[in-house]
């Protein structure tokens, strides 16, 4: 296991080469199914992989909530994976996963870590609409093995919004609609934040198209390109800002970035960087490929402030 933390220090490496590196992990063999499944989930928000602590139980929690352990003074809740997702097993789960992304830790209950995989996130392809629909959107992406098995990416946001059950209204009261007509071109892999940033947008006023991952962002802002070009008016003149997460399945943000910020059809287009990683090294490598500003995920209200202020609306 401290091999797999040593790794995980390195994972910033990555940045900007459209790589990304997994850490494996199973829910215990599915008695319905007699299968056990491997997941992933993106390093980039691992803290650390521990021994299931001992855990105390809160009264009144989602089954799949399991309690609550103090790390080191810190109180972090804890999630047991296999029954969230419906896997129905008779093993405990001896691995609590500690997450970090968006200001916010948790632990996630799992049988058993495999390793670290780094790969390409052209190989992490997007899920059959069919899965994706059935599952809630859970699983963001898929991977196959060099024995052929497929290793399914998780949406770990999707899982925190709602273990959390949280009423998250209160954060539009206050959004203000512009003054002024624009668009917004917004890629992101998560159903949850896709929601989100498009509630936000509404509130705003603001036009918005989006895609599910830096691929299919970059051949619909491609074709946008191209139709401005024929029609002899700059693309700025009607795409004012592009908004991107940063872990995608196909093409990163880092990418998407970097394709955009080299392509001089989109000259005057700021690149807004949207993302649950909210470390500042993560901020930092965004810069290095071009992304014009950084805000955090879930949190409408700074992400409608920061889009006035790259649109200079006041």
């Amino acid at each position: 296991m401290s091999d797999l933390l040593k790794r995980i220090d390195a994972r910033t490496k990555l940045a900007g080469t459209n790589k990304l590196e997994i850490l494996l992990f199973s829910l215990g063999m599915d008695q319905r199914t007699g299968r056990k499944e491997i997941f992933g989930i993106n390093v980039f928000k691992v803290r650390e992989v521990m021994r299931t602590p001992e855990i105390t139980t809160a009264p009144e929690m989602q089954a799949s909530v399991e309690g609550m352990v103090s790390l080191r003074g810190q109180l972090v809740p804890v999630i047991d994976l296999a029954k969230y997702t419906g896997i129905i097993t008779d093993k405990q789960p001896e691995i609590m996963i500690v997450t970090e992304y968006n200001g916010h830790t948790q632990g996630f209950l799992v049988e058993a870590v495999d390793t670290i995989l780094r790969l390409d996130w052209s190989a992490m392809r997007v899920p059959p609409e069919m899965i994706s629909n059935r599952m809630g959107g859970l699983v963001t992406a898929v991977t196959e093995l060099a024995d052929n098995s497929l290793v399914m990416m998780i949406d770990v946001e999707k899982v925190l919004a709602e273990t959390t059950n949280i009423d998250d209204s209160f954060q539009y009261v206050n959004i203000e609609p512009v003054q002024q007509p624009c668009m917004v071109f917004y890629a992101d892999d998560s159903a949850v934040a896709r929601k989100q940033i498009e509630k936000t947008l509404d509130m705003m006023g603001v036009r918005h198209a989006g895609a599910i991952n830096g691929r299919r962002a970059w051949d619909e802002l491609s074709r946008m390109a191209t139709q401005s070009d024929l029609s002899g008016v700059p693309l700025r003149d009607h795409l004012h800002l592009v908004l991107t997460d940063v872990e995608m399945p196909e093409m990163d943000g880092y990418i998407l970035t970097k394709m955009i910020k080299s392509d001089s059809r989109f000259t005057g287009i700021p690149v807004l960087m949207h993302s649950s990683l909210s470390g500042t090294s993560n901020q930092k490598l965004g810069q290095s490929v071009g992304v014009d500003a950084y805000v955090s995920k879930f949190e409408p209200q700074k992400l409608s402030l920061k889009i006035r202020e790259m649109l200079k609306l006041g």
